[in-house]
């Protein structure tokens, strides 16, 4: 008996070993990583009609809370595989974002580039924030990033994207699959609006000596089957403590929403990339409603097309504490009436001071204001501006 126990247990502990082994012969690491930001902000005109003022605590002010694993296994030959599931999460109460995973791709790498496949980031999202985001020890004030309504909501299921690097220039070309998440396959009742989309694009950059550039397009089709076209390009220059940036974007609509259901859907969706008090949004339009099939005639008065221009710097005071201006301007127009026609202005102020390497505390000031048609608002309420205050923590693993 005492012989088989050994026995035993010394095939267990030679199970248990052999991928150890295998893992030695390739390379291979997992990194756990994350954030937790959690801030209070105080806004005025906003909230319930009668009381036109928010104080909440919010779970993320600089930056959207998350956690992710990171994957890599050297496969010889200067080839790698790359894993990434990054979920995303707000502090205050625990509530995870949907969908669980915000990324969750694989990959390879090698001399011939990247080929990645899965939940991502889409071009847009990928050119702004490493040629010329608005804060450069962190892209975006998680709490108010009027840019991030221009990039048709920043990640795409179901993408194969290429990414391939020559010297100072990089690349980048996307494609993603709707899998029949259309109105005509699913009907409106099956689709899921912020589910699956086809979108088509690619960016080009250049990157050296503190200067960086690059311009990318992305073509959308949404489920009822509209067309959008966006743009944006833009650059940055960083020298010692000083970090200037400028930037402009377009989102368009090539054709008229369809009286339908199909209508509803596509300006349900388009609403939710570019309305949000995170993002600075402002309506496009009056919303339609499936129980009122007269409302669809709102959708001939939706705005087509948005355009914003940026331009921003930061200084870092001393090693701990950054300061940084931004301002965005954006344009809305192709309202049949002119009710959703207008101008917007957008403006943050923030100062960040790092305990360390991982633990920061940060305030800013925001002031937002919209002009023009009638129907230009920041809210079903009707605010015409908004004037925020955050101030928050953060840590980083």
């Amino acid at each position: 008996m005492a012989s088989f126990v050994k026995k035993t247990l010394a095939l267990a502990a030679l199970a248990a070993s052999s991928p150890l082994l295998y893992a030695q012969a390739n390379t291979s690491s997992v990194q756990l990583y994350g954030i937790v930001d959690v801030a209070f902000r105080h806004t005025n005109n906003e909230g319930p009609a009668a009381d036109k003022s928010r104080s909440q605590m919010i779970g993320g002010g600089m930056s959207q809370s998350r956690w992710g694993i990171n994957v890599t296994e050297d496969l010889g030959g200067g080839m790698k595989a790359l894993v990434n599931l990054e979920n995303r999460f707000t502090a205050d109460d625990g509530t995870s974002v949907n969908p669980y995973f915000q990324q969750s791709w694989v990959g390879l790498q090698g001399g011939f580039g990247r080929v990645m496949l899965g939940r991502q980031y889409n071009v847009l999202f990928d050119l702004v924030t490493t040629t010329y985001a608005s804060f450069p020890y962190s892209p975006y004030m998680e709490a108010y990033k009027p840019e991030i309504g221009m990039s048709l909501g920043a990640r795409a299921s179901n993408m194969i994207k290429y990414m391939a690097e020559v010297g100072p220039v990089r690349g980048a070309l996307q494609y993603s699959f709707d899998e029949n998440n259309t109105v005509a396959d699913a009907g409106a009742a099956g689709v899921n609006p912020g589910g699956a989309v086809k979108t088509v694009g690619g960016y080009l950059r250049y990157a050296a000596g503190g200067i960086a550039a690059g311009a990318a397009y992305q073509g959308t089709t949404l489920p009822g089957g509209t067309k959008l076209e966006a743009w944006t390009l833009g650059g940055s220059y960083k020298q010692g403590p000083l970090y200037l940036n400028l930037g402009y974007a377009q989102n368009k609509r090539k054709d008229a929403y369809i009286m339908g259901a199909e209508g509803l859907v596509d300006s349900g969706l388009l609403a939710a990339y570019w309305s949000g008090s995170s993002n600075g949004g402002f309506l496009p339009g009056a919303p339609a409603s499936a129980t009122n099939p007269a409302s669809f005639a709102n959708l001939l008065n939706h705005a087509d097309k948005r355009q914003m221009y940026k331009v921003g710097v930061g200084y870092q005071v001393t090693p701990q504490l950054n300061a940084g201006l931004h301002y965005y301007h954006a344009r809305q127009s192709g309202s049949a009436s002119g009710a959703f026609n207008g101008k917007a202005n957008f403006l943050i102020a923030v100062a960040d001071y790092a305990f360390s390497k991982r633990t920061d505390v940060y305030a800013g000031v925001d002031h937002t204001r919209v002009s023009g048609g009638a129907g230009m608002a920041l809210d079903s309420n009707g605010a015409r501006s908004r004037t925020g205050i955050t101030a928050g923590i953060r840590h980083r693993f």
